[in-house]
C-alpha cells in the first residue's frame, strides 16, 4: 500500500488546522518564497524577503502569523504595515480567509472613512491590524483607547517603497509606541540595501535575508511589448491597440496605468465619453467610490481599469490579462511592479507599453536593463490611429472642459488644505511651501533630465538606441512634430462607419449629416 505524501505546508511546519484549509482554498503547495521564509519566520527570526510579483508574498507572512496567533491569541497581536488603501483591504481578506477556522479578527486603519469609527474597531481588541502609516501615526497621537503592548509581529509590506524615506514621519510615531521585543518582517518584490539598514524600525543583524535568485526581474509568462507613438497621438494609440485587442480577447480585463490622478480622472472620462466602459482608481477619490470602483472590477461588472501607482503593488486580480503603459512610470522599478498586476501565479498575461519615439527610448533601454529581457513591438494598424485622430482629439478636450467644470484642481486644494488643519498647520503658509516645493521639483526633474540627456549624447548611448535592429526601420518622420497645416487628420479622414465598440452595447460614432446641417465634428452616442 502506497504511503500518502505529506502535504507541504505541513512539512513547513504548519498545524493541521491550517493545513486544511489550504487545501480548501485550493492551494497544493508552497511557493519558493513560503518555503523559505515561513520556517524561518516560525523559528523566531527577523526576515526581509523579496521575490517577483505573484510569488505568494502576503502568505509567506500571515501563515506562520496565524499559526503562532492560534497558540497565543491575544489582541494587537500583529501590525501589519502597507502604503495604499487597496493593498491593506486586500491583505486583510487574505488573513480572514485563511484564518477563518479560528475566526481571526482584523481591523484595516486606512483612512478615507470616519476616524471615530475606525477608533472603535481598534478598541474591540482586533487580533491583527492593517494599517497605512499616515491614519495610524493619527490614532496614536490623538487617542489612547488601545495599544500594542501584545504585539509579537510587525510586518511592513512593500518594504522598499516603505522604507525609502517618504513615511519617515508617520512610522516614527508608530515606532515610538511599539514594543522593543518583537519579529520584523519586510517584504517586497524587489530587494534594497536600505531595508535592512533602516533606522526606524531596526532589524536584527542576523536577519534571514532571501530573495528569489532570477536574471530576469519579471516572471516567464508575461509577454512584453512597446509600441511607439508621437508627443500628440499617445491616446489614438492606445485606443486603438484597446480596440484590437478587445475584439480577440472579449472578456478579459484590462489594467491602464498613467502617472498623474488628473490625467487618470480624464483619460477615464474620455473613453466613457467614446462608450469604452471604465473605472478608474486615484488619490482624489473617496474611500467609498475606491472600493466601489474595485469590487467591480474584481467581479468582471467592468473589464477596463485606469489607475495610478496607487493599483500597482500588491493587487492580486487573476483576471487581469494586459497591463497597458499609457504614460510610462519614471523609473524601472516602478515598471516591474505595474506589469506585476498580469501573469501572476503562474497565468500568461500581457504588457504593453507606449513609448515616445525617439524620447523614450533611453527610459525603454534602462527598463531593460532592469529586468534583463527585450520588449518586442506590438502590430497595430496605424492607418486606424490616423482615422480615428480627430474623433478623440475632439472628445478628449470636451472631457477637459467637463473636467474643468468639476473643480478638479480645487478639490485637489482643498483636500491638501484639509489635511494641514488637522494637522494644526497654517493652510495658507503650507500652500505656499507645497507650491514652492512643486516648483522647486519640476526645476530638477528638468535639471536631471538635461543632464542625463547630455550624458547620453556624450556617451553615444541615444545613437546607439537608433542603431537598435527593431528602430532601423522606423519611420522618424512620422512621428516629429507637425506644424499648424498638417498637425490634425482632416474630418474628411474620419471612418465614415462607426467603430466597433469595445464592449458592444453601442457603437461610438461620429455625428454626421443625417439632418442635412454641416457636421461640427461633435461626437454623441448613439441611442
Amino acid at each position: 500500500m502506497q504511503r500518502k505524501e505529506a502535504n507541504p505546508f505541513q512539512i513547513l511546519g504548519l498545524r493541521p488546522w491550517l493545513v486544511k484549509q489550504l487545501t480548501k482554498l485550493g492551494l497544493k503547495g508552497a511557493t519558493p518564497i513560503q518555503q523559505k521564509c515561513i520556517p524561518a519566520i516560525l523559528a523566531g527570526q527577523d526576515c526581509i524577503g523579496a521575490a517577483k510579483t505573484g510569488s505568494g508574498k502576503t502568505f509567506a507572512f500571515a501563515l506562520p502569523i496565524l499559526e503562532r496567533l492560534s497558540e497565543e491569541p491575544v489582541s494587537h497581536f500583529a501590525l501589519v504595515l502597507t502604503p495604499t488603501h487597496e493593498l491593506a483591504y486586500q491583505i486583510s481578506e487574505q488573513f480572514l480567509v485563511a484564518g477563518q477556522a479560528m475566526g481571526v479578527r482584523v481591523c484595516v486603519v486606512s483612512g478615507g472613512t470616519d476616524q471615530m469609527v475606525e477608533s472603535q474597531k481598534l478598541m474591540q481588541r482586533p487580533h491583527i491590524v492593517v494599517a497605512m502609516p499616515g491614519r495610524l501615526a493619527d490614532h496614536l497621537t490623538g487617542c489612547d483607547t488601545f495599544s500594542f503592548d501584545n504585539l509579537k509581529y510587525l510586518v511592513v509590506d512593500e518594504a522598499d517603497r516603505m522604507l525609502n524615506g517618504d513615511f519617515d514621519e508617520s512610522l516614527a510615531i508608530i515606532e515610538r509606541c511599539l514594543p522593543k521585543t518583537r519579529q520584523n518582517l519586510f517584504f517586497s518584490a524587489t530587494m534594497k540595501d536600505f531595508m535592512k539598514e533602516s533606522s526606524i524600525f531596526p532589524i536584527a543583524s542576523d536577519c534571514f535575508e532571501w530573495s528569489q535568485d532570477s536574471d530576469v526581474a519579471t516572471v516567464e509568462t508575461l509577454d512584453q511589448r512597446y509600441l511607439l507613438c508621437a508627443d500628440y497621438d499617445r491616446d489614438m494609440v492606445l485606443i486603438e491597440a484597446l480596440r484590437k485587442y478587445r475584439e480577440e480577447n472579449e472578456n478579459a480585463n484590462v489594467m491602464i496605468f498613467t502617472n498623474t490622478k488628473k490625467y487618470c480622472q480624464l483619460l477615464s472620462m474620455t473613453l466613457k465619453n467614446m462608450d469604452i466602459d471604465n473605472v478608474c482608481l486615484h488619490g482624489f477619490m473617496r474611500q467609498k467610490e475606491r472600493v466601489a470602483a474595485l469590487s467591480r472590477f474584481k467581479s468582471n461588472q467592468i473589464r477596463t481599469l485606469i489607475a495610478t501607482d496607487v493599483a500597482a503593488r500588491g493587487l492580486d486580480i487573476p483576471s487581469v490579462e494586459l497591463v497597458m503603459n499609457h504614460m510610462l512610470p519614471r523609473t524601472p522599478k516602478e515598471y516591474i511592479h505595474r506589469v506585476g498586476r498580469t501573469a501572476r501565479a503562474g497565468r500568461k498575461g500581457m504588457s504593453i507599453s507606449i513609448f515616445r519615439f525617439p524620447r523614450d527610448l533611453e527610459l525603454l533601454a534602462a527598463i531593460e536593463e532592469e529586468i534583463n529581457t527585450k520588449l518586442t513591438e506590438h502590430p497595430i494598424d496605424q492607418r486606424m490611429v490616423e482615422r480615428i485622430f480627430m474623433q478623440v482629439n475632439v472628445t478628449r478636450r470636451e472631457s477637459e472642459m467637463q473636467l474643468d467644470n468639476n473643480d478638479f484642481d480645487e478639490r485637489a486644494q482643498n483636500y491638501r488644505r484639509k489635511t494641514w488643519i488637522m494637522e494644526g498647520k497654517d493652510p495658507d503658509q503650507m500652500e505656499a511651501l507645497y507650491r514652492k516645493k512643486q516648483k522647486d521639483k519640476l526645476k530638477e526633474i528638468r535639471r536631471k533630465r538635461k543632464l542625463q540627456q547630455a550624458e547620453s549624447a556624450a556617451s553615444g548611448e541615444g545613437k546607439a538606441l537608433l542603431q537598435d535592429d527593431r528602430f532601423k526601420s522606423v519611420d522618424s518622420a512620422r512621428f516629429e512634430k507637425k506644424g499648424k497645416g498638417r498637425s490634425r487628420v482632416t474630418q474628411e479622414d474620419t471612418p465614415t462607419k462607426p467603430l466597433k465598440r469595445l464592449n458592444k452595447e453601442k457603437p461610438f460614432a461620429q455625428k454626421g449629416k443625417a439632418d442635412g446641417k454641416k457636421s461640427k465634428g461633435k461626437l454623441k452616442r448613439d441611442v
